[in-house]
């Protein structure tokens, strides 16, 4: 099993938006691109409008960073040749619903068949962050502990503040979108692998569901490796917001593997972590986020630096403290996505606008440039 103390491996997989430079909107093409990339690391995805990238599992956030960096390179370089863009943001406003189609693969027809408009509708992209549980007894005890921890990770991916052309409301509609389907939301208590398997053979024998990979919990024990997953959070316009989530999802993996050893057993009520995820969800960084260890309200960058100090031995141990800080102030400083997209649309009240915006941060490598700085805090 991986040691607690830093030697945890993390990866990431990235989901992203298709579209037209031209028009800006969502087109069905993922296929013109997979076929001209490395087919271990970019998928298909449900909609034709979605790619995904896959990063090997890494020790370095920095490496992490690198490889995300070069994933993005590579799809958008490609992309660009055949006039379109790379979007990685947890949704796009301009959308043409008739226009757009489902992979041709019997999976996801039949997830068609099955959810009708839910899979219709499931246009949105995800950043998806594994952290290393060799033991799967323990992945599934840590996938229920976390569940407090997932809204403040969501309001830092933040970037779904549009839906079919209109704004919503929300910092990230995504969740909202995503928990429509029946396996959605934090994980129920497990006494044990055993257990969990047995109610994934429940829902397949239900006929809700068709494989283990339907399952969409916040966070979950990985079906095909020996990983904890992080779900929740919407795409990443910014490399630098995907590496201040990965950091800081190791680091709580770390510190709840060494409270399952010390401590006794404890249970996570899924009410309060439903509704702070709402709110987490309608508020991105902008207002308030519940704090996780008080239930109370407090403004998003309070609650995201107490969680911050809070995991400061972790982040020590694995060499993330002082790139997790810079990064985590430069996003608290500049804000969430949503609020970015809102500006960009309020220039000239153009949804284009708002699409350039997260065409061209997606390209951006300007992460690697942030140098690091030590004994700082977070906020």
């Amino acid at each position: 099993m991986a040691d607690p103390a830093g030697s945890i491996m993390i990866g990431v997989e990235e989901e992203f938006h298709v579209v037209d430079v031209e028009t800006r909107y969502l087109v069905s093409r993922a296929g013109l691109l997979l076929r001209r990339l490395p087919s271990d690391q970019f998928t298909p995805e449900l909609q034709r409008s979605v790619v995904e990238a896959n990063s090997r599992p890494l020790e370095r956030l920095e490496d992490l960073g690198r490889e995300l960096t070069g994933l993005r390179r590579e799809v958008t370089g490609v992309a660009e040749g055949l006039g379109l863009g790379i979007a990685a943001a947890g949704s796009m406003p301009l959308v043409d619903q008739d226009a757009l189609k489902i992979s041709p693969d019997p999976r996801y027809e039949q997830m068609l068949a099955d959810y009708q408009l839910l899979t219709r509708e499931q246009l949105i992209c995800g950043t998806q962050v594994h952290a290393q549980i060799e033991d799967r007894d323990l992945a599934v005890a840590v996938a229920h502990r976390l569940a407090p921890w997932v809204p403040p990770l969501l309001a830092l991916s933040s970037s779904s503040p549009y839906w079919l052309g209109e704004d919503t409301g929300y910092a990230s509609y995504r969740p909202l979108v995503w928990q429509r389907w029946p396996t959605a939301g934090p994980l129920a208590k497990f006494a044990s692998a055993a257990e969990y398997d047995r109610m994934v053979e429940d829902l397949m024998r239900s006929g809700v569901i068709t494989d283990p990979g339907m399952l969409y919990f916040d966070i979950r024990p990985s079906d095909h490796v020996p990983t904890v997953e992080l779900r929740v959070c919407d795409s990443c316009p910014r490399v630098s917001d995907i590496l201040v989530i990965a950091g800081l999802f190791r680091a709580l993996v770390a510190r709840e593997l060494t409270a399952i050893r010390k401590g006794p057993d404890r249970s996570v009520r899924p009410e309060p972590v439903r509704a702070a995820t709402w709110r987490a969800a309608r508020s991105g960084l902008e207002g308030e986020l519940v704090d996780p260890d008080e239930g109370v309200p407090r403004p998003a960058a309070e609650v995201i630096g107490r969680m911050v100090d809070g995991l400061r031995p972790e982040l020590e141990a694995a060499g993330d403290w002082e790139l997790v800080t810079t990064l985590v102030r430069e996003a608290l400083g500049r804000g969430s996505s949503a609020a970015r997209q809102r500006e960009a649309f309020a220039r000239n009240g153009d949804l284009a606008d708002v699409v350039d915006l997260v065409l061209a941060e997606t390209r951006s490598e300007e992460w690697g440039a942030v140098p690091p700085r030590t004994g700082t805090k977070a906020a």
